[in-house]
């Protein structure tokens, strides 16, 4: 097995609203905003050739929504989904799964572009399956009027359309271990239903891929959640739960949202799990 992180693009969030009722005089030390409160934000997924299969976790926001819409993200830097590949040696056809922790559109949004004619949708990655969970694509494809702007009905619909639509059972706990993927998924409820969040067992140690579980190093205590969140004190309770466990097992936290930190870990400390170290990714796996 190798991992590659995979760097499809930066952009802009609110500052209050990705640490919700955490005062800005706290959340700047770690996350420093800008004149307009917007802080930096990273859009990276993982790569994991694993055998005959090149499992790509999450892709990005994408290219097919207009200017407008961009707009209100600022989005910024050199980095392209297939640039990223290309890096590696990859094309996007050479993908054979593509897992979505959830469908918000920073997530999903490179999962569907235009077809040749530009009259309609089709899949990036036409060679794929695509795995979600039921609940989760329920809940995406049914929104509430809270995360209807996150759910964005050109990301989502063509998937199932297309017939590459697959999803990974939901287990009885929380853990799904030994998925088809190869790899076990913790299921998170507080940031949106069913949030799946990866853990690869690679070259001795557990990767986690963090998602929106935490978004970035900023976000490792445990009030601090976003005001994103639909159940923000399930998200205390499911980050107390899988901080303690990752600095009990030393996990590397491998962050999708960090514009700074690829990679950390994190240790038990009188105040709770704090920040242990940073690195990154190459800097660990050679």
């Amino acid at each position: 097995m190798r991992i590659y992180p995979i760097e499809t693009g930066n952009f802009k969030l609110d500052g209050g609203a990705m640490f919700g009722v955490v005062p800005k005089i706290l959340w700047q030390k770690s996350n420093p905003a800008d004149s307009n409160n917007l802080i930096d934000m990273a859009l990276r997924c993982m790569l994991i050739e694993d055998g005959d299969r090149l499992i790509l976790i999450d892709n990005g926001v994408g290219n097919k929504q207009p200017d407008k819409f961009f707009s209100y993200y600022f989005l910024f830097g050199d980095f392209t989904l297939d640039s990223s590949l290309a890096k590696h040696g990859f094309h996007r056809d050479d993908i054979t799964d593509v897992f979505l922790t959830h469908l918000h559109f920073d997530h999903c949004g490179g999962s569907i572009q235009f077809n040749k004619d530009g009259t309609g949708y089709e899949p990036a990655f036409k060679n794929a399956k695509f795995w979600s969970n039921k609940n989760h694509w329920y809940w995406a494809t049914e929104p509430n009027v809270r995360e209807k702007a996150s759910f964005l009905k050109e990301n989502i619909n063509p998937i199932e359309a297309s017939g590459q639509l697959n999803f990974v059972p939901i287990p009885q706990n929380k853990m799904l271990l030994n998925s088809e993927l190869g790899f076990d998924v913790f299921f998170a409820d507080g940031h949106t239903e069913k949030q799946m969040i990866p853990h690869i067992n690679y070259k001795g140690k557990t990767i986690v891929y963090m998602a929106d579980l935490l978004p970035t190093v900023g976000h490792i205590p445990l009030p601090y959640v976003m005001g994103y969140d639909v159940r923000p004190l399930l998200t205390m309770d499911e980050k107390a739960l899988f901080l303690n466990k990752a600095a009990d097992y030393n996990y590397l936290l491998f962050f999708e949202h960090d514009a700074i930190n690829e990679l950390c870990t994190v240790k038990h400390t009188e105040k709770g799990v704090r920040l242990n170290e940073t690195y990154k990714f190459n800097e660990v796996f050679n």
